[in-house]
């Protein structure tokens, strides 16, 4: 896997390919990592696996068959221990319909959570982000890792930074919403974060 020197990142999201060189840079990787900006027609995957890691392998796997390159894609999202894991992989589209008519989705998305939770005490709003991280080669290999972060969910949203689920999600041993957080400070506990160091050592490793 160390022989790879450019890895294409499968999103649109500027924010998250600097995120990713600054991982590997850390690491002492020399690989220079793209946004799918850099390859124009890359196919646009529909996440309709019913796993973060399905997902993830959908979109590296067509990424990688696109480009000829090395491909990274994650899927990420808040399972919450009182809804039985839910959202999930649905977290994006938790709220459906109405979500897209609002034309605020991350709001409707949070507002129904919140909802589901009116009448959970403290001690029952566990939860968690989830993120499952693959990288796929040209050549078929596959690896596949998965970063958690831990925390509760409160009752009112708290902070300006972050989206989704951000505003409600404390930590475990924080007292800030990941939304009160600097970037920098989410990203070093986050679960993508976790999960992009975990990738960057099976990129260390040789093969």
């Amino acid at each position: 896997m160390s022989t790879a020197r450019t890895i294409v990142l499968a999103t649109h999201n500027a924010k998250k390919v600097p995120e990713m060189r600054a991982i590997l840079a850390e690491a002492g990787l020399d690989i220079e990592v793209v946004g799918l900006d850099a390859h124009p027609g890359a196919p646009d995957v529909a996440e309709t696996e019913s796993t973060f890691t399905g997902n993830a392998l959908l979109k590296a796997r067509a990424v990688a068959r696109h480009t000829g390159l090395p491909a990274v894609a994650d899927d990420s999202g808040l399972r919450v221990d009182e809804l039985n894991g839910m959202p999930g992989v649905l977290s994006a589209r938790w709220s459906g319909r109405f979500g897209t008519a609002t034309g605020d989705k991350d709001r409707a998305n949070l507002e129904l959570v919140l909802d589901q939770l009116a009448d959970t005490p403290d001690e029952r709003r566990g939860a968690e982000f989830v993120s499952a991280a693959a990288l796929v080669l040209p050549t078929g290999e596959e690896r596949v890792v998965e970063g958690v972060m831990r925390g509760a969910l409160i009752t009112e949203p708290r902070g300006d930074n972050g989206f989704g689920y951000d505003p409600i999600f404390v930590p475990e041993g924080e007292t800030r919403t990941t939304a009160e957080m600097s970037a920098a400070e989410k990203n070093a506990i986050s679960h993508r974060g976790i999960a992009f160091r975990l990738l960057a050592e099976e990129l260390r490793k040789p093969g």
